[in-house]
């Protein structure tokens, strides 16, 4: 068996320690073990990244936005409809007061029938505001994600029941960003709550000669005051956690330079392959050019270095048409084939420019150049006659 020497340990590592690169990024293994360090992930996430994330359940959404708004929503609909619940509530407890002075005896079915109507005063007030938190918390959740619905979500996932990657989700940086949030708002909400307080101990003393109901419009002023204080609050939070909820999505889709080229050579194709097709398709059109020269007319030099080959129809065409155009070496091939093939030749530098330049091959020449070629075509079916080649 053939024995190779070991190779000079590369800089920055010693003994066990190996580098290597693949597919843009570096593996060290070191005395047995394994360590993975992804080269630096600079690159913007492509929309190809965007989409295949997206399949597989991976969208961008703030959930205290969605809480805000659901909290929003909900105080609007107390305060729309708290004097309605308020009603309900009230006529329930006269009733059943009424109801308990006349009943006797306190029996299963006096209970039972109490709580259906306890129940069904709660359906017809609070249900139809539960619903329509529901229905916010969908449609805010849907504004961020455009409804994402993926199968990849119900998929089982080791990582969901790791420890280790459980550890480091608890120790993450959205973690610490959560528990911070959850700090802000319980120490705003205490503040608002008891600055709150203070005001109203300073007036507590007035309330004694007011009448219940003013009271309790009065406390309920209040308690309205303090939701609104700490709505905007909390919406301040959610546009801040909406900032860095986007910032964290997209620092997390970033690509290495490697992982973009080779997105690229997927859905592009290799470019120097590319390069290869358009170089053959290239020839395969000039070769089919060429063919043609053999059935010109006429072909239009500069002496060399332009060559058109013409050719005109009278019965079957509008105007003289282009089989073939060269510049350079191309020209010399032109004219080479039209020396072969005996096809007539004129020399008119200004001519051969305007047709090279003006016109693609296979397609009629254009009208302001009707007078030119055609003083070319006149000579061409004169030269015919006479049997010149050239002029």
């Amino acid at each position: 068996m053939r024995a190779f020497a070991p190779a000079a340990p590369l800089c920055g590592f010693h003994g066990k320690d190996i580098k290597t690169a693949v597919s843009g990024k570096i593996f060290y293994r070191r005395k047995g073990g394994t360590q993975l360090a992804e080269s630096n992930k600079t690159e913007k996430a492509t929309p190809k990244k965007k989409k295949d994330e997206r399949k597989k359940g991976n969208a961008f959404q703030s959930r205290d936005v969605i809480s805000v708004g659901t909290l929003i929503v909900g105080f609007v609909l107390i305060s729309k409809l708290g004097g309605f619940v308020t009603r309900q509530i009230k006529g329930l407890y006269v009733y059943e007061l009424q109801n308990m002075s006349t009943m006797y005896d306190l029996t299963i079915a006096n209970c039972l029938q109490v709580l259906r109507e306890s129940m069904l005063v709660f359906f017809i007030s609070a249900v139809p505001i539960l619903i329509a938190l529901a229905f916010t918390g969908i449609i805010m959740t849907g504004a961020q994600t455009r409804f994402l619905v993926s199968a990849d979500l119900l998929k089982f996932k080791y990582s969901r029941i790791s420890i280790i990657e459980g550890f480091k989700r608890m120790f993450s940086l959205r973690s610490v960003v959560q528990l911070v949030k959850s700090i802000i708002k319980v120490a705003v909400i205490m503040w608002v709550i008891y600055t709150s307080i203070q005001d109203l101990l300073v007036v507590a003393p007035d309330m004694l000669n007011t009448s219940f109901d003013d009271s309790i419009a009065f406390m309920m002023d209040r308690v309205m005051s303090i939701v609104y204080k700490i709505c905007l609050i909390f919406v301040a939070v959610a546009i801040l956690d909406f900032a860095f909820q986007k910032y964290d999505y997209e620092k997390k889709l970033k690509m290495t330079k490697q992982e973009v080229k080779d997105e690229y050579k997927q859905t592009e194709g290799d470019p120097f392959i590319k390069g290869k097709i358009k170089e053959k398709q290239r020839k395969m059109s000039m070769n089919r050019m060429i063919q043609q020269v053999p059935d010109a007319d006429v072909i239009v030099r500069n002496p060399t270095h332009y060559a058109v080959a013409l050719k005109y129809d009278i019965e079957n065409d509008q105007a003289p048409i282009v089989l073939a155009k060269g510049q350079d070496h191309m020209a010399k091939r032109i004219i080479d084939i039209g020396l072969k093939h005996n096809i007539l030749m004129t020399e008119n530098k200004p001519l051969a420019k305007s047709l090279y330049q003006m016109v693609e091959v296979n397609d009629y020449i254009p009208a302001e150049l009707y007078q030119a070629v055609a003083e070319v075509m006149a000579w061409v079916y004169s030269s015919k006659k006479k049997g010149k080649k050239t002029i």
